[in-house]
C-alpha cells in the first residue's frame, strides 16, 4: 500500500536520456535511492497515439515494445505459452489487433527486472491507469457491448479549457459491465497490479459522475454529468485482488459525492500545490493549510507547466500569496528558486507522499513541459545525459531527511 511518510519524483520512461529500459532507468534509480525518494512515478506504459499520448493508447492492456532495452531477445516457446496463458483475457484481442506477444513476453521480463532493482533500492513503482480506451482500440473493437455509441468522454469547462475538453473516448456502458461482474476492469486492475507497487488511477471522478458528451459534437460544452458505478467496480476487484493499492486522481470539478466515494473506499487522493493559487479555481481543496494525511501532494503533474514556468505567468498579487505560504511553512528556498521553494511546501506538508517533477528538481521552465491539456501534445520532453546530478541528490535528500520523509 501507499507508504505513510515518503517522497518522490515522477519521470516518465520516454523522458530518461535513452527513453528505454535500459541502463539510464537504473542509474535513475539509483539517483532516486541516493536522494532519499522512496517512490518512482511513471505515465502509462501502453502504446501511446500517434502525437505521443499514453492516454490514448489502441490497448488498455499492452505495453509499449519502443521502451524495451532489448527488443531482438529470444523468447522461448515455453515463455510464450507461459504469459498466453496468465494474461489470457487480453492477448486474444491485442494478437487480432496485430500486435506481437513476444513483445509483451520481453517487456514483462525487463519490467520485472527493473522493479526488483527498484525494490532492492528500496523505491516503489507508481504506474498510471487511464479511466478510458481509445476510439477503435483493441479493446473497443474486443468488448463492443461494453461501450456506448450515443455519447463519448470529456469533461466541461474549466481552468484549462473554456470549451471543456472533447476526449473523444468510447463511454463504458456500465449497466453491461455490471452484468459481468466488471470483468473487464478486474482484469485491467489485475494486470496494473502486476506491474506496479502502486497505482494512481486517472479521471476517479468518472466512477462517481461522468461528463457525457452527445457523439459528434464539436467541443465538451454540451455534455451532461451522468451517474458513474460508485464503489461496485472497485468491491468487485477488492474480492478477488485483495487490497487495492490506488492513489485516486480526484483533480477538476470535485463535488462531495466524489469526495465522500473515495474516503469510503480508503483510497488516497491528489493535491497540486500550483491550483492552490489559481485565481480561477474556487477549490479550497490544494491550499496548503488544507492538506490532508490521506493525500498525494504534487509541486505540479504532467499535465501541468513547470513551477517556473507557472511562477514566470504568476501575477504579484498570487505571488504575494505563495510568499505566505513559503513563510508560513518555513521554507528556506527563495523565490529565486521558485521550483525548490514549492519542493519544500510539498515536503513539509501533512500528506503521505510530497511528489515533484524531475523539471522541477531540475528547476526549468515552459521548455520542458510535458503536456498541455486540450492541445496535441507531443509529449517529448527527455533528460539530457548527466543533467541530473549528484548534488541535485544530496539537495532533495536534505529537504527531505528536514521534512521527516527519508
Amino acid at each position: 500500500m501507499l507508504p505513510e511518510r515518503a517522497s518522490g519524483v515522477q519521470l516518465h520512461i520516454t523522458s530518461l536520456p535513452d527513453g528505454r529500459l535500459g541502463p539510464s532507468a537504473r542509474e535513475f534509480v539509483d539517483w532516486l535511492a541516493a536522494a532519499g525518494q522512496r517512490v518512482w512515478q511513471v505515465l502509462p506504459v501502453s502504446v501511446p497515439d500517434e502525437h505521443g499520448s499514453p492516454y490514448a493508447s489502441p490497448s488498455a492492456f499492452a505495453a509499449w515494445p519502443a521502451l524495451l532495452e532489448h527488443p531482438d531477445a529470444p523468447v522461448t516457446e515455453e515463455e510464450l505459452a507461459a504469459f498466453v496463458a496468465e494474461q489470457s483475457y487480453w492477448t486474444e484481442s491485442w494478437r487480432a489487433a496485430g500486435g506481437d506477444l513476444a513483445d509483451q513476453v520481453r517487456f514483462d521480463r525487463e519490467w520485472a527486472e527493473l522493479r526488483r532493482y527498484a525494490a532492492g533500492r528500496g523505491v516503489q513503482v507508481l504506474g498510471d491507469v487511464p479511466i478510458y480506451v481509445a476510439p477503435g482500440s483493441a479493446d473497443a473493437r474486443a468488448w463492443p457491448g461494453l461501450f456506448r455509441d450515443d455519447a463519448v468522454a470529456g469533461v466541461p469547462p474549466d481552468a484549462f479549457s473554456e470549451t471543456g475538453q472533447l476526449w473523444g473516448n468510447p463511454l463504458y456502458d456500465w449497466d453491461a459491465l455490471a452484468a459481468d461482474g466488471y470483468r473487464w476492469w478486474v482484469e485491467r486492475l489485475r494486470r496494473s497490479f502486476a506491474l506496479f507497487d502502486l497505482v494512481r488511477l486517472d479521471h476517479f471522478r468518472g466512477f462517481s459522475a461522468y461528463w457525457a458528451v452527445p457523439a459528434g459534437d464539436p467541443t465538451a460544452e454540451n455534455g451532461r454529468w451522468e451517474t458513474g458505478p460508485g464503489r461496485a467496480v472497485f468491491d468487485a476487484a477488492a474480492a478477488e485482488l485483495g487490497p487495492l493499492p490506488v492513489l485516486a486522481e480526484d483533480l477538476g470539478d470535485i463535488d462531495e459525492p466524489v469526495v465522500r466515494l473515495r474516503r469510503d473506499l480508503g483510497f488516497a487522493g491528489m493535491a497540486v500545490l500550483q491550483f492552490a493559487f489559481n485565481p480561477d479555481d474556487e477549490d479550497e481543496s490544494h491550499e496548503p493549510e488544507n492538506l490532508e494525511h490521506n493525500q498525494v501532494v504534487y509541486t505540479g503533474t504532467h499535465d501541468n507547466d513547470t513551477v517556473v514556468g507557472w511562477w514566470t505567468e504568476l501575477p504579484e498579487r498570487r505571488r504575494r500569496e505563495v510568499r505566505r505560504a513559503w513563510r508560513a511553512a518555513g521554507v528556506r528556498s527563495g523565490e529565486d528558486e521558485p521550483a525548490w521553494a514549492m519542493i519544500e511546501l510539498a515536503q513539509a506538508s501533512p500528506c503521505r507522499i510530497a511528489m515533484a517533477q524531475v523539471q522541477d528538481v531540475l528547476g526549468l521552465g515552459s521548455e520542458a513541459r510535458m503536456n498541455t491539456p486540450g492541445t496535441a501534445a507531443t509529449w517529448s520532453w527527455r533528460l539530457e545525459p548527466g543533467q541530473l546530478t549528484g548534488e541535485h541528490a544530496r539537495r532533495l535528500r536534505q529537504v527531505t531527511e528536514a521534512a521527516g520523509r527519508c
